[in-house]
């Protein structure tokens, strides 16, 4: 719903250009190149940070699982860490060999 709304305002904002302004030719195309630039880098950016998030949850979901969760070179399992669901941070375990070791579930495969 909110990409139609945005191509809404993208049409209304190139009729709006088109119409009433004094612009010629040329710099009605580079407006409008630059318009639809920042349009698309807006959109890949919401896919790329939508595929992050999808990763990082399926780590927590492994995790939650009771799988082991590769993390920078560190084996993340439920017998050595917890999991902060506010931050989505793996906290070591008191007695174990990680203790107080917190590791990002972003930075896990």
């Amino acid at each position: 719903m909110a990409y139609i709304a945005g191509l809404i305002i993208v049409g209304l904002f190139f009729l709006v250009l088109h119409y009433f302004t004094e612009l010629n030719r040329t710099q009605k195309a580079v407006v409008t190149a630059v318009a639809l630039a920042i349009v698309l880098s807006a959109v890949a950016f919401n896919a790329y940070t939508d595929a992050q998030r999808e990763k990082m949850l399926n780590v927590v979901m492994k995790f939650n699982q009771h799988n082991t969760v590769q993390c920078n070179g560190v084996d993340v399992n439920s017998t050595n860490f917890t999991l902060s669901i506010g931050t989505y941070t793996f906290i070591g375990r008191e007695n174990t060999p990680h203790y107080r070791e917190m590791i990002s579930a972003s930075r896990c495969e």
